[in-house]
């Protein structure tokens, strides 16, 4: 599977973005989706994680009550609404897709998308 993120940007202290993830092929609603970022001079960091409906979904600590991770499978895409956004939260965003049982370990997942940038800037 190819996986292809969008919609980072700029955005003031507060504010709101929404990113996407498209994936190819036509087994996307078999493989569980997550969301990672990286910050300059810093690891990689697990941001959610997403199953096959959506309805079971994780998060991590720093982004739990703001981010929300949803899947259309229709449209074989993920999504990260990204809400209060803070300036640590500036990264480059990356998707991922798994066919397997991990969940915010980045080697639990076998496919990633090119990132996207999110800045978030007074």
């Amino acid at each position: 599977v190819q996986l292809q993120a969008s919609g980072g940007g700029v955005v003031q202290p507060g504010g709101s973005l929404t990113l996407s993830c498209e994936a190819s092929g036509r087994t996307f609603s078999s493989y569980f989706m997550g969301w990672f970022r990286q910050a300059p001079v810093k690891e990689r960091e697990f941001v959610a994680h997403v199953r096959w409906s959506g309805g079971t979904t994780y998060y991590a600590d720093s982004v739990k009550g703001r981010f929300t991770v949803s899947r259309d499978n229709a449209k074989n895409t993920v999504y990260l609404q990204m809400n209060s956004l803070k300036l640590e939260d500036t990264a480059v965003y990356c998707c991922a897709a798994t066919l397997r049982g991990g969940v915010r370990s980045p080697s639990s997942y076998d496919y990633w998308g090119q990132g996207t940038q999110v800045t978030v800037s007074s």
